[in-house]
């Protein structure tokens, strides 16, 4: 099975600034970027709450997102920390809510105003691949992009294990782009 392609700067440039002008902007965005910026699989994105992300009271965002077991891949809970440019998208997002919802209430919704089942999100993120003539992007393109930036820029194994969800390293190990341009740049380092 070919692998979801990791977009270059370029790319997820081009597809960040066609969500920008597109209906439902600010939902795509930051759907787009709890894929890249967390590394979340397209389910885990979907099952969200908005009291994953935000509190309740304060509307501030949470230092980190609690994925329950029945909504990750392994049947286990997982933390996800959030870094300061995602804490920025979930701000930005925060600021498209007429009103604080419920935590309850999902966190992306439909134009029907209902959850997103992960297939349909799924469906979502291949149209904006699309519409950006972007070429082998999938849902999992993001994560993909997360893991292979985590790695290249010299974060260990276990680290990029644990924040991917992973039990075994051949898995993560399996994410993980690698270009012409990388190889050039690791030889010149001898």
């Amino acid at each position: 099975m070919k692998q979801a392609k990791v977009l270059s700067e370029t790319e997820l440039s081009r597809l960040l600034r066609l969500i920008s002008v597109g209906r439902y902007a600010d939902r795509n965005r930051y759907a787009v970027m709890l894929s890249y910026l967390a590394g979340l699989r397209i389910g885990e994105i979907a099952s969200l709450k908005i009291g994953d992300v935000f509190d309740h009271k304060t509307g501030e965002v949470r230092d980190r997102i609690i994925l329950r077991a029945q909504n990750t891949k392994t049947k286990e809970v997982r933390s996800i920390i959030m870094g300061s440019k995602l804490t920025k998208e979930s701000e930005r997002y925060f600021m498209s809510f007429a009103n604080m919802p419920k935590p309850e209430k999902p966190l992306l919704l439909t134009q029907k105003n209902t959850a997103f089942s992960p297939n349909t999100l799924c469906q979502l993120f291949n149209k904006l691949y699309i519409d950006a003539g972007i070429l082998g992007g999938t849902s999992h393109s993001g994560r993909r992009w997360f893991i292979t930036r985590l790695a290249h820029s010299g974060i260990s194994a276990k680290v990029i294990m644990t924040l991917a969800g992973h039990k075994h390293l051949s898995t993560t190990q399996r994410y993980i782009e690698v270009n012409d341009e990388m190889l050039k740049a690791a030889v010149e380092v001898l």
